[in-house]
């Protein structure tokens, strides 16, 4: 699979939309949700595994429940976009739990992060002690989420 998606087939997209909802299903409900006997079911989500197509399975935790119900979305721009200042960023980000998602942005700013406190003193620690000390900040916009309209995994979808 060395061009992503365009070599996976109606049975591996199949599989995909299965397991983005139910990634605990056994192989054998798998196959027959999906129409296949369990042994080529099973190479096949081994495949999708071992090509990265597959790259994990993870529990959803429901962030209201644990106290995270801040959630703000930063715009950073950075003093410095050379490919080492971006590469010392993306490494200091990695290591900030409260960061959910960072990506980089071409616009007018640099970074958008979207960023998961217990609170406004939180997310006001977090801004002033770790968001802006990170490399090449040159400066922050906060933007605080009052609903999630919408907010789930990505589930793909055959074509």
């Amino acid at each position: 699979m060395t061009n992503g998606t365009s070599e996976l087939d109606g049975f591996d997209r199949k599989i995909l939309d299965v397991i983005a909802v139910d990634g605990r299903i056994s192989v054998t409900d798998l196959a027959k949700r999906i129409g296949l006997s369990k042994s080529p079911t099973q190479a096949r989500l081994r495949r999708l595994e071992e090509t990265g197509v597959v790259r994990g399975y993870r529990a959803l935790f429901d962030p209201i429940r644990l106290g995270r119900d801040h959630v703000a979305f930063v715009e950073v721009k950075l003093s410095d976009t050379r490919e080492s200042a971006l590469s010392a960023f993306n490494a200091a980000v990695l290591q900030i739990p409260e960061i959910e998602q960072c990506h980089l942005i071409a616009g007018a700013f640099d970074y958008l992060l979207k960023v998961r406190t217990s609170g406004m003193t939180s997310y006001r620690l977090v801004l002033a002690e770790r968001l802006s000390t990170l490399p090449h900040v040159a400066n922050t916009s906060t933007y605080v989420a009052m609903q999630a309209v919408k907010e789930e995994a990505i589930a793909p979808k055959g074509e």
